[in-house]
Order: structure tokens, then C-alpha cells, then sequence
């Protein structure tokens, strides 16, 4: 790589400078030396040797496991059915696989979806995958989880138009999911409602997990990564962008203002203030998980990048006041390669939906 490490420590206290992040104390060292003295486990004691990652670095990730633990299986395969169901919107047309595909990695192409009667939604659609480890749904987080954010795109206008009565009107209406209802909400007395439509599908997103080879490096493989994409990992160390993208799912752990060092250069859309009307949620965000981002363009909440390339040089200008090299970009597109996980194929296979109205 090709930018001395004086200059990368500079860039890093800019960032955490303007990053508002409370743990941004312990997020200050980033330089990717082995420490001495400090306890860390034999599987990270054996990544940081073999590849000189410090273990005060590796310790901000966390290996993902192959699946949470998983709600009865009743309700995860009613959810199931529901994600694929277009009669949970106003045309018939359109699904939650519609706008989260989940045979790719749960986004589409486009800068923002479509919905019902080719109506236009107005921010680029995150995947579904992971979604339930972020500590708060859409980009502007209005919602605390999966469950409660699951309902919300069937009532938008934009998206799939129904209100909750005719949600619970259409399914309620099919005789198929009155039984899978009761048998998955055994001890209701009127099983089909909107809420549990929500914690129903919920139930099923909380399975959409896809472990990749970073995992099995943060486990101690040092072996399953190239040089380059070692190179790409400490790179991004050292930029200070694990103040922001740490943790299991690599973000989806914080808000941030977008265009910290220079503004962004759409602005019509101001993020978190249409929530909370805090001008100090002006611009703020949720910080995306970095979760098979090889394999989810367009990015940002506006799409505005098409390309992980553009993607990377956008955040390193606007959020670190950096301009990359090539090479720097190449090392950092390569490490997030092998965040890129197994599709679950079984688990998301499309099933028969039940027959009726």
C-alpha cells in the first residue's frame, strides 16, 4: 500500500474527530502491530502473528455463527410463505422478494425499488440478510426490529398499498394460512393479525445469515485470505474505518453523519431529522453492515454509487477527506470480497404458497 502510516494515523483522528462515536477512545489505536502483554485467545493470537494484525483490531469483529437461534419452526416457515406472497399487496403483484431478492443476497440492481403500480420508493432498499443483528431497522432506524419493521413496506403507498385491515383481510382470507396461523399462534383466539403477520415473517428473516471466509480468519484460519485481501483488512484498520463498521455484521451498530468531511453531494434527503426533528439528526444515517457488499450495488441510502469502487472512493472522501489510490482501492475492494458469504440455499428456497382467495 502506498500511504505512509503517519499519514493513515492523521486520517484516522480526523475521523474519529467528526465521528461523534462513543467508544472512539479505545477505537484510537489502529496501528497494526502485534500488542504484548494483552490477553487475547489462541485463535486470534494466531491471526495477529502470522499476519501482524494487532489483537486491539481484531477484537473489533466478531466471527458470525451460522444462524441465531431460531424461533419454532411453524412460524419461521409461515414467514417463509409470507415473504413470498405478492397478495400482501394492494396490485398482487409484489412481494418482500420482489424488493429483497433473496437469490441475490436480498437487494435488487436499482438506485430505489418499485412498487405496487410502478410507484417508485424514495431510498435505495438494504437486503434483508442480517438485518436482524443491526440495532435498528431502515436507514433512518424509525424501527427497533425486523418484526416491527416487517409491516411497514405492506401499508406504504409506495411499496405494497395495503392498509393493515386489508392485510389481515387477505390473509385471513385464505384458508391455507388460517391453519398454518393457528397451528404457529396455537393459543390465540383470533390467530391472523397484523403484528403477528410481522413476527412471522420476522421469525424467518432472523435466519438469513451468511457466515463468509472473514469469519474463518477471525477464528483463526489465516490461511483462507490472500495477501491482498490481508492487505485490504489492515488498510481498512488503519483509515479508522472500524469506528463505524465493526462488530458480527461489520455495521449496522450506529448512526453517523454522512458528509463528515465533505458534505454529500445529494441533500434532499436529511436522514434521521424527518424522525426525531433534532437538527442534530440533520444527515445522520444508519452505518450499513459491509455484509456481502461485493454483492449489492447500487450503495448508500440514495444509490447514488454503482460500484464498489465508486462506493469505496465516496466514503473515503466525504467521511475521511481522503483521496485513495489505486491500489488502496483494489486492497480494500479485495477484503470486502471475503465478506461475501454462502446464499442458504435450502433455507430460502421458495415454497408453495397455500391456494384460496
Amino acid at each position: 500500500m502506498f500511504r505512509p502510516l503517519a499519514c493513515l494515523l492523521t486520517v484516522a483522528s480526523l475521523a474519529l474527530a467528526s465521528s461523534g462515536c462513543s467508544d472512539a477512545s479505545e477505537s484510537q489505536i489502529m496501528i497494526v502491530e502485534p500488542e504484548t502483554g494483552s490477553p487475547q485467545s489462541a485463535a486470534a493470537a494466531n491471526v495477529a502473528s502470522d499476519d501482524n494484525l494487532s489483537p486491539r483490531v481484531l477484537r473489533r469483529f466478531v466471527a458470525l455463527d451460522a444462524a441465531p437461534e431460531a424461533a419454532s419452526s411453524s412460524i419461521v416457515d409461515l414467514g417463509r410463505k409470507l415473504y413470498y406472497d405478492p397478495r400482501l399487496s394492494k396490485s398482487g403483484e409484489v412481494s418482500c422478494n420482489t424488493c429483497h431478492p433473496l437469490d441475490k443476497y436480498g437487494t435488487t440492481a436499482d438506485r430505489v425499488s418499485t412498487g405496487v403500480f410502478g410507484r417508485k420508493g424514495a431510498r435505495n432498499a438494504p437486503s434483508t440478510y442480517h438485518a436482524s443483528g443491526h440495532f435498528a431497522q431502515m436507514w433512518d432506524g424509525r424501527s427497533p426490529s425486523v418484526e416491527a419493521q416487517a409491516t411497514m413496506p405492506i401499508e406504504n403507498h409506495e411499496e405494497m398499498g395495503l392498509s393493515p385491515l386489508e392485510a389481515v383481510a387477505a390473509i385471513d382470507g385464505i384458508p391455507g394460512y388460517r391453519a398454518e396461523f393457528a397451528a404457529a399462534f396455537a393459543d390465540a383466539v383470533s390467530p391472523v393479525t397484523f403484528e403477528r403477520i410481522g413476527v412471522a415473517l420476522g421469525a424467518f428473516e432472523r435466519g438469513l445469515v451468511t457466515p463468509a471466509r472473514w469469519d474463518r480468519y477471525l477464528r483463526g484460519d489465516s490461511n483462507v485470505l490472500s495477501a491482498r485481501e490481508k492487505a485490504g483488512a489492515k488498510l481498512f484498520a488503519n483509515l479508522g474505518c472500524i469506528v463505524c463498521h465493526t462488530g458480527p455484521y461489520v455495521g449496522g451498530s450506529m448512526f453517523e453523519h454522512v458528509g463528515a468531511r465533505v458534505p454529500w453531494p445529494a441533500s434532499e434527503d436529511r436522514g434521521r431529522k424527518a424522525v426525531t426533528g433534532l437538527s442534530t439528526d440533520d444527515m445522520v444515517f444508519k452505518v450499513p453492515s459491509l455484509r456481502n457488499v461485493a454483492k449489492t450495488a447500487p450503495y448508500f441510502h440514495d444509490g447514488s454509487a454503482a460500484t464498489l469502487e465508486e462506493a469505496i472512493r465516496m466514503m473515503a472522501r466525504h467521511q475521511l477527506g481522503v483521496e485513495l489510490e489505486q491500489e488502496e482501492v483494489r486492497e480494500l475492494e479485495a477484503w470486502l470480497g471475503s465478506l461475501t458469504g454462502e446464499i442458504p440455499a435450502a433455507y430460502i428456497a421458495q415454497p408453495k404458497l397455500p391456494s384460496g382467495a
